[in-house]
């Protein structure tokens, strides 16, 4: 990435100026474990060092994510405050009918717990929700609808993976954070890269070239065309 230290200063005045006009006063975000949610956090706290909030939100989680997440707090003398979600997930479950072995309808519940979370802290905070979506999951559509998509700014949503690691190194992330499989953490061993069906290497590269195999671009075509009403306002009936 060309002039690294510059980009950093123009995201760091855009979630300013983000926060600013809507009438807040910071940011609260969640803090996962991923590269992704602590490049944001790293950033939310070079704008609003008094008035960034990392959630940690646990969920039938492996223990390693909390851990993680705490380190890159640590790393960044950031506020944090944890919220296990995991008695809510099983009561939901108890409490509507339906097909639980659908694995994605079941998975997806947590991160539209999460969402509801994030935005009881904001509002009770006056703050403004950043998301941690990259633009390679952009892209393909790999994100929960009113899940992890339902924030106030996308911060790194045209940043591919590979530029977010750099940006990881630059803010001194900890390295066990920018090396480890990024991860959803959906269910047991799930990695983003195993659920995509490809490697962030040939999305990325995709997305910036549009080279690739052509399974890699039919695959990556065709996840950008089912995924479209992910990325629009529900269509509206107009008289």
């Amino acid at each position: 990435m060309k002039n690294i230290e510059k980009t950093v200063s123009e995201l760091v005045e855009w979630l300013r100026n983000n926060v600013k006009n809507a009438g807040c006063k910071g940011i609260v975000l969640g803090l996962s474990g991923g590269i992704d949610s602590a490049v944001v956090a790293a950033l939310a706290k070079k704008a609003f060092p008094d008035n960034t909030l990392g959630v940690i939100m646990p969920c039938h989680s492996n223990g390693k994510d909390e851990e993680h997440a705490r380190l890159v707090a640590e790393a960044l003398d950031l506020d944090i405050i944890k919220t296990d979600l995991s008695e809510v997930f099983d009561k939901f479950l108890d409490n509507v009918e339906g097909n639980d072995d659908h694995k994605l309808a079941v998975a997806n519940i947590k991160p539209r717990l999460r969402m509801t979370t994030l935005y009881y802290y904001a509002q009770s905070k006056g703050y403004l929700v950043a998301g941690t979506g990259n633009k390679a999951e952009f892209t393909i559509g790999y994100f929960t609808k009113y899940g992890d998509s339902g924030v106030d700014m996308f911060p790194i949503a045209d940043f591919v993976k590979e530029e977010v690691r750099e940006l990881a190194k630059f803010l001194d992330i900890p390295e066990i954070i920018i090396t480890k499989p990024p991860s959803a953490g959906l269910w047991e061993d799930q990695t983003d890269e195993n659920e995509m069906g490809m490697s962030y290497k040939d999305l990325d590269h995709y997305i910036q070239t549009g080279e690739g195999t052509e399974e890699v671009k039919q695959k990556i075509e065709g996840m950008k065309r089912v995924s479209e009403h992910k990325k629009k306002f529900p269509p509206a009936f107009r008289r």
